[in-house]
């Protein structure tokens, strides 16, 4: 799903509404129907956009950043002893949590295409770019952990990492796999975990993370906070016309992109 900037307003029929007022802008990260001008909406799915961040940045980064904020800071609680492996750390969600992880004071990790794009992840809190079409980054992460490997691998390619990612884990560690950009990951036995050192394997969802109206809340606070202290920037790589949404999917299909794609009606 592909953010669309559309004028935000609560009609003045809506009872039951307490924390919302018309006129308010207001945001959401899940649910169908975005690729659209106007529309309906449960108003507990609706989160207040506060001043200093604007239209664009709510849509670039608020889906992208509630994924971050329960990776970061929910499924693992990443702090400054940590180092962590990012993959397609220059992508929407990669650049926002490359640069949340390296503010939380954790040396990220991250795997890219290209060197622009190593570029770009770098100067978004990526200490560590690797560029996997001519690096190992098993044998990254082995080079700078002395072996030891890594409490948590976030993994949103899927088929053409999972297994290398797996060797990048400590014992115990955490193998979080959120997206299948290459392909779904083929079926496993689950006795590989306990061979590669009694690992955790989560294939997590945000809706579940902020399932409850105070999740969601709570998480998009800090986010927003983060956005307007500088934190973290949002990366608008592209942006499309409403009309020209297929375009933007072709381009996102073929790798073309960087950081948030966004739809102007």
């Amino acid at each position: 799903m592909i953010p669309t900037i559309a004028p935000a307003c609560i009609p003045w029929r809506c009872a039951g509404v307490a924390d919302l007022q018309p006129g308010d802008r207001v945001a959401y990260p899940l649910h169908p129907g975005s690729y659209s001008e106007a529309k309906l909406i449960p108003a507990d799915l609706l989160v207040p956009v506060p001043d200093g961040v604007t239209d664009e940045q709510a849509a670039a980064i608020l889906l992208k950043g509630l994924t971050a904020h329960y990776l970061l800071r929910r499924i693992y609680p990443v702090g400054p002893e940590d180092t962590i492996l990012i993959h397609a750390a220059a992508g929407g969600v990669g650049l926002i949590a490359c640069q949340w992880a390296s503010h939380l004071g954790a040396a990220v990790i991250g795997t890219v295409g290209s060197d622009d794009k190593a570029d770009l992840a770098r100067a978004n809190g990526c200490r560590y770019p690797v560029v996997y079409s001519r690096e190992s980054f098993v044998d990254k992460v082995r080079e700078l952990t002395g072996g030891a490997g890594l409490p948590v691998v976030y993994d949103s390619v899927g088929k053409d990492t999972f297994h290398d990612s797996l060797d990048c884990l400590a014992p115990m560690g955490i193998m979080v796999s959120f997206g299948q950009s290459s392909g779904p990951v083929p079926p496993f036995d689950p006795g590989i975990l306990a061979r590669k050192g009694s690992l955790f394997l989560t294939r997590p969802t945000l809706a579940h993370y902020i399932a409850r109206r105070g999740d969601l809340l709570s998480a998009s606070t800090e986010l927003f906070d983060l956005v307007r202290s500088g934190a973290i920037r949002t990366h608008i790589g592209q942006t499309y016309d409403l009309k020209n949404a297929a375009q933007a999917h072709r381009d996102l299909e073929a790798r073309m992109t960087s950081g948030s794609t966004i739809l102007i009606p």
